[in-house]
């Protein structure tokens, strides 16, 4: 049978409007920002394009690079995060029943029904200081001060303080992981899901342990997954504005919002472009690196 990537006619039929809709809606675009990084802003906003490293000068400075080190942190603790919840969940869904694989895959998608706005705005309701924890705290101390008063013990308890959980980083690291944690699991889950079992049970024949198996058997074979969806929820969080902004404070600035403010309020194109590109140049040389490493090994078995 004819491969059908040797024939040019069918190759042009199933790859050309992949390949023009990436060109025209993703290449280009990049290239216009890449190109707006060296440019200049005008006195009124405007735009003019010219050929310095200004920009890029101007985003490495302290009080830059202070946003882009928190933003790496708070995108490495949520990425690490979604890595300890998502990988048991994706490691259930895969081994589960082939009747329930189906229906736990969509409440993993489930929240995608949902506007992200939407879904930012109900943590709010949920940890605001009249919020259902709160309420649910309130209404606690309430039986409990009741309990106190009946047995003798009147106004132990005091007057119920809400407790203040919005607006700081912490609560940003949980909007983040609420919201990204599909992107680990699903790629994770695909890994898993085509995983050879016999050698889950080979190493269990031979002796060794559930943690062992786990950390030097499934572990490493699960690896593509877990390097696939770390690099998209460490990219992801880092690049979110939303979530700092609604539920972050005065320090909760991550190089998303940053962005976005010189794209909108600033109306300083260029050096938002520029520090869009400091985040994307490490990207770049990551897939870089991981295609040529991918390459190399393929060479290595086909030469074996």
């Amino acid at each position: 049978m004819e491969d059908w990537r040797k024939n040019k006619l069918a190759f042009m039929v199933f790859m050309g409007p992949a390949t023009f809709w990436l060109l025209v809606f993703f290449t280009i675009p990049v290239v216009a920002i890449w190109v707006y990084s060296f440019g200049e802003r005008g006195p009124l906003g405007q735009t003019y394009l010219a050929f310095s490293f200004d920009n890029y000068l101007r985003a490495i400075e302290p009080i830059h690079l202070k946003i882009l080190w928190k933003s790496i942190w708070i995108g490495g603790l949520s990425t690490f995060l979604c890595l300890l919840i998502g990988f048991p969940v994706a490691l259930g869904i895969a081994f589960a029943p082939d009747r329930w694989k189906n229906p736990l895959l969509l409440v993993v998608v489930l929240p995608f029904f949902t506007n992200m706005l939407i879904r930012t705005f109900a943590w709010i309701v949920v940890l605001g200081s009249r919020g259902v924890v709160n309420s649910g705290l309130g209404w606690l101390h309430g039986q409990a001060d009741w309990l106190l008063g009946f047995a003798g013990l009147p106004d132990v308890m005091g007057q119920f303080t809400p407790l203040e959980m919005l607006h700081n980083n912490y609560t940003v690291i949980v909007g983040l992981v609420y919201v990204h944690l599909p992107f680990l699991i699903l790629p994770l889950y695909a890994t898993l899901e085509k995983l050879d079992r016999s050698y889950l049970e080979a190493s269990l024949d031979l002796g060794a342990g559930q943690w062992r198996t786990f950390f030097s058997v499934l572990a490493p074979l699960a690896m593509p997954g877990i390097v696939t969806g770390c690099l998209l929820v460490f990219i992801l969080s880092m690049g979110n504005f939303l979530v700092p902004d609604r539920l972050g404070g005065t320090d909760s600035m991550m190089i998303g919002n940053l962005i976005a403010q010189e794209f909108s309020k600033a109306r300083d194109w260029p050096f938002g472009a520029a520090l869009s590109f400091v985040i994307m140049y490490p990207v770049f040389i990551f897939f870089a690196i991981n295609a040529l490493m991918m390459r190399r090994r393929e060479r290595v078995r086909a030469e074996a």
